[in-house]
């Protein structure tokens, strides 16, 4: 055994540990003198001294900036008061640790045993005036996770006399095979409910009667005695609970709804909110396209596929993982980012080449000072892990991040949403087979490549199948290796040019429980040796190597005369791949453990035997307190501290650290302006460098509008989306002019348990009602608009449940949350505008009319309110002016455009003054409106599909005859003097200085997140 030890010059700076020290005081209250930070490598196998000596000095340390030792303490030489020392439990993925080992592999050139590890750990030498019970405080809030990590801590007199020794997290586990029955004929109801709870399976009594049932069948029993199985396995039962589970089945959107609106009497049964609304939606837009029909593949494959071109396809998916981020921030944001990355590539035939990232995150209030709920942790905490993870899986990834945003409500305390999306390229055929297709036979093989199978991730889906409580496991939680990812994809993608790939999909959600016993589906069966799936460590069950979520994985299949070049290649790209299976027509999931049978599945059972669950689904419009305040008489200054509200302010500092130069083909980037600091509505980016076609990308993000109707959060959601867009040079397809326009996007709802029951979840059905108004909105808008759904996800029962010091059961639960990420294609990148206004003497407009609708809105919220005038969407309207605006940016008048969301009026006109360097005189009583008689409501209502713009005085007669026919005013100039001024509806001038309002908005959120990196 060795210990490597790295650490920076004792005249050198330590940002990280800065960071830690800065966190313990603004965190905590706890005042301490330094930290400083010290790597360590364990090395649990025996090499010669020079070596190990050469790997310390060579391999692991920066010459310039840091110093080494090996078997002996860096820290024994250093000043501090206590002493830390940070690293992952056993069977917690170590990604610094696995990149140690391979750096060792390559100085010896030789392949290590699976046996020889590298541990990675941390030690934080602190100097200051602190207790041991501050001490560990400062662990577990600060410098790590206690869910993942272990901790040793010492003060420097216990260090010095006794040291650390070797500490390493080696897995202990069972190495004997055990293969466990239920006789279900001697379980009661009561038992089988036990059982799930027992077990993490996340099934209710009826579907598990229904299991019971099915197993007790008196011919299946005569069957399954002949092979050895007369009773259920925990392979069996697992599978189910996996395939079963809220998070692959989908229960309650395929469901069957008894909805009933109170409002009006209106009563109906809705057989599939999915089918009736998203699914039907699409196919009657595809209907629509006719020859023009560019909806390639949706719905049954892990992305939704459109034509981009002749050539080629594009493949957009975007996913929530929103439990494991709650449990380990960094690890559930990292396989979050790289788990979405991998739904492209496992799309069609031979997948899809990642082209750009997406990311959307909601939190409670980063600088809440309240008490926390019992095991949680702070939601600075898990901002900053969450931003990191991402940052660090794109980063790593080489795929640039282009589009997301932030937002904050105190009812993401228990569970944040981390949405993560992908958009990939993939060529439409190859060698004259398409790509889109999957093909298996019988007789063609399974094979697994990438990370090997550790116990990280079990029990994952079932998990996010149900509400949060202190008891998840930790096992629950996977920690992504973006590096190991990439080499495995390059290796996938080269395969896929060769056309040796008949079908492919992730290990995501479920192992290779949901991949395997997918794929199968397609030629009828596959018999699958659980014994030849490469393992982390021993120990593993054979129902933990199935449904482990380990991440990096992927499952692909070819024909048998293809196998060797697979192997060779693999070989030569340095990536592990292993034969682990067989497809058949047998109708069955067969496992087995070598000779040993483990389960016999029927396949026609385990998909399409799930009972449609049925929901109570009752709407009845809630009623607010409707604010009553004065107007305030400065309301510039109402202006500056909206500019300072969470969900408004600058997210620069957070922006920023993500890579959105690589692969060299982005346009507008997610800042943009003069000094490149301003909000872009969307971001540009050109799939093929020899082109100047584009894609334009942007989402719609509204939750708070569901606390009055979440009809119309999904249609002011849907809006904000395709506005965005618009606003930077998409167009919207016009089917009497024979324009069709290629548009993908993706609805990702997150719910709160929405299931009634009278005790533990009384208002159930208005919860439900609302999910069903959802859905009843994205039908009427997709279908109006002619944009198409191509693919989503529902993450249901994101609620955290806990006990109080008072006994009592308390319930966290998000408003229901829905985000329409979108991509549209345009012709030519040169016609798209930014944000930020260009030039004093330019002339402002306002885009759309200004009504009272406030309600739900920043301003109201700013107030302590949440009102009942929620904002609607006029589609018909909204349509109208989004084809004339396309048309004014293809003739050049636009000179810059921005959308009204957040915040209304002032907040859009504010943001543009400040990106462009130039302030703005603008006249209140010219904007056009209706109901408004205040200059707040005017300047904050939220009225939707609503621009600002500004364009040349020369082009004025021309842009007002191209906008004829909509609501638009001419309302201000853009002016040199960096001030914002305002005429308002009595004719009173109010000014405020530029520079007060951009510091304003930005000072927030000003800080450097990456400075400390949590790993």
């Amino acid at each position: 055994m060795h210990r490597i030890e790295i650490g920076l010059k004792e005249n050198i700076k330590d940002p990280r540990g800065d960071g830690i020290k800065s966190r313990i005081k603004d965190e905590l209250g706890i005042l301490v003198d330094s930290v400083r930070t010290i790597n360590i490598f364990t090395l649990n196998f025996e090499l010669p001294k020079e070596q190990v000596h050469f790997i310390a000095k060579e391999l692991f340390r920066d010459k310039v900036i840091e110093c080494y030792s090996f078997d002996k303490s860096l820290a024994k030489s250093r000043e501090f008061d206590f002493l830390i020392e940070k690293g992952f439990k056993p069977g917690v993925t170590d990604n610094i640790g696995k990149t140690a080992k391979k750096n060792i592999e390559f100085y010896l050139d030789e392949k290590l045993d699976d046996e020889k590890k590298v541990f990675y750990s941390v030690q934080y030498l602190i100097k200051g005036n602190i207790s041991k019970e501050q001490l560990k405080i400062i662990s577990k809030s600060v410098i790590g996770n206690e869910l993942i990590e272990n901790f040793i801590f010492f003060d420097k007199d216990e260090f010095m006399e006794k040291g650390i020794g070797y500490p390493m997290p080696i897995v202990k586990g069972d190495s004997q095979i055990k293969v466990d029955t239920f006789d279900l004929s001697k379980y009661t109801d009561e038992e089988l409910l036990k059982l799930s709870r027992d077990r993490c399976l996340a099934l209710d009594l009826k579907e598990l009667a229904l299991i019971r049932d099915h197993f007790l069948d008196v011919e299946r029993l005569e069957v399954r005695e002949k092979i050895g199985l007369s009773k259920m396995t925990d392979v069996e039962l697992e599978v189910f609970a996996q395939t079963w589970s809220e998070h692959c089945k989908h229960k309650e959107f395929d469901g069957i709804v008894h909805y009933s609106d109170l409002e009006t009497g209106e009563e109906e049964t809705i057989n599939s909110i999915f089918k009736t609304y998203i699914k039907n939606s699409t196919m009657e837009i595809k209907k629509k396209l006719g020859n023009d029909d560019f909806l390639i593949k949706m719905f049954n494959d892990n992305a939704g596929i459109v034509k981009y071109d002749e050539d080629t396809n594009f493949v957009f998916k975007v996913e929530t993982h929103n439990s494991p981020s709650a449990l380990d921030p960094y690890g559930g944001a990292i396989t979050g980012i790289v788990g979405v990355n991998r739904d492209p590539a496992g799309t069609g035939r031979s997948g899809a080449v990642p082209l750009f990232n997406t990311n959307v995150f909601c939190f409670g209030d980063p600088f809440y000072k309240a008490k926390l709920p019992p095991n949680t942790l702070h939601p600075m905490v898990i901002f900053k892990g969450v931003h990191t993870g991402v940052r660090d899986g794109g980063n790593q990834s080489g795929i640039p991040t282009l589009n997301g945003s932030l937002y904050f409500d105190n009812r993401y305390m228990g569970k944040p949403l981390v949405y993560c999306g992908t958009g990939a390229l993939m060529p439409s055929q190859i060698n004259g087979e398409e790509v889109s297709k999957k093909i298996i036979k019988p007789g063609y093989l399974a094979l697994m490549s990438g990370g090997r199978v550790g116990k990280d991730g079990i029990h994952g889906v079932t998990m996010s199948s149900e509400e949060r409580h202190s008891g998840t496991p930790v096992t629950a939680v996977q920690i992504g290796d973006a590096i190991t990812q990439k080499v495995m994809l390059d290796y996938i993608f080269e395969m896929g040019q060769k056309n040796w790939i008949k079908a492919i999909t992730d290990n995501g959600g479920g192992g290779l429980s949901s991949s395997m016993g997918e794929i199968a589906r397609i030629s009828g069966g596959v018999d699958v040796d659980l014994k030849k799936v490469p393992l982390k460590y021993h120990g593993l069950q054979p129902w933990e190597i199935f449904i482990s979520e380990s991440q990096e994985r992927m499952t692909f299949v070819i024909d048998p005369v293809d196998l060797d070049k697979v192997m060779e290649l693999a070989k030569k790209r340095d990536v592990e791949v292993s034969v682990i299976g067989k497809f058949t027509d047998s109708g069955y999931l067969n496992l087995l453990y070598g000779s040993q049978k483990v389960a016999q599945i029927e396949m026609e059972f385990l998909h399409e035997g799930l009972p449609k669950k049925e929901i109570i689904a009752e709407w009845k419009k809630p009623k607010h307190v409707e604010p009553d305040f004065d107007e305030p008489e400065l309301v510039l200054l109402e202006l500056k501290k909206l500019l300072s509200a969470l969900n408004i302010c600058s997210k620069e500092y957070i922006v920023r650290p993500y890579d959105h130069e690589v692969k060299g083909r982005t346009i507008i980037k997610p800042l943009s302006g003069v000094k490149n600091d301003g909000p872009s509505d969307a971001s540009v980016m050109a799939p093929k460098l020899d082109s100047r076609e584009a894609l334009v990308i942007g989402h719609g993000l509204c939750p708070r509008y569901s606390d009055i109707d979440a009809y119309h959060m999904s249609a002011c959601a849907f809006d904000e989306m395709v506005r965005n867009i618009i606003a930077t040079g998409g167009k919207i397809t016009d089917l009497e002019n024979d324009e069709v326009v290629m548009w993908s996007i993706n609805d990702n709802f997150c719910t709160p348990d929405s299931i009634y029951d009278e005790i533990k979840n009384p208002d159930g059905k208005l919860k439900f009602a609302n999910i069903v108004r959802a859905n009843k909105a994205l039908y009427d808008y997709t279908t109006a608009y002619n944009i198409p759904c191509t693919s989503g996800k529902d993450s249901m029962k994101n609620d955290y449940k806990y006990i109080d010091e008072n006994g009592e059961s308390v319930r966290i639960a998000v408003p229901l949350t829905l985000l329409y990420s979108g991509a549209c294609k345009i012709k030519d990148y040169r016609k798209c505008v930014t944000i930020d206004f260009k030039k004093s003497g330019d002339l402002v407009y306002i885009l759309g009319e200004t009504k009272k609708e406030l309600g739900a809105g920043e301003y109201f919220n700013l107030h302590g309110f949440i009102g009942n005038d929620v904002p609607k969407v006029d589609a018909d309207s909204a349509i109208k002016m989004y084809k004339s605006v396309g048309r004014a940016m293809d003739d050049s008048f636009i000179e810059s455009c921005h959308d009204c969301s957040d915040g209304g009026l002032g907040i859009a006109l504010a943001e543009s003054a400040f990106s462009g360097g130039l302030g703005a005189d603008i006249d209140l009583s010219k904007i056009s409106k209706k109901g408004i008689d205040r200059n707040d409501h005017l300047l904050f209502s939220e009225s939707q599909s609503r621009f600002v713009v500004s364009i040349k005085p020369e082009n004025k007669v021309k842009f007002e005859e191209m906008m004829e026919g909509n609501v638009f005013s001419e309302v201000g100039k853009v002016i040199d003097e960096p001030m914002f001024i305002v005429k308002k509806l009595n004719q009173e001038i109010e000014k405020i200085g530029l520079q007060i309002l951009k510091e304003s908005w930005q000072k927030l959120l000003r800080f450097d997140l990456p400075l400390e990196n949590i790993r």
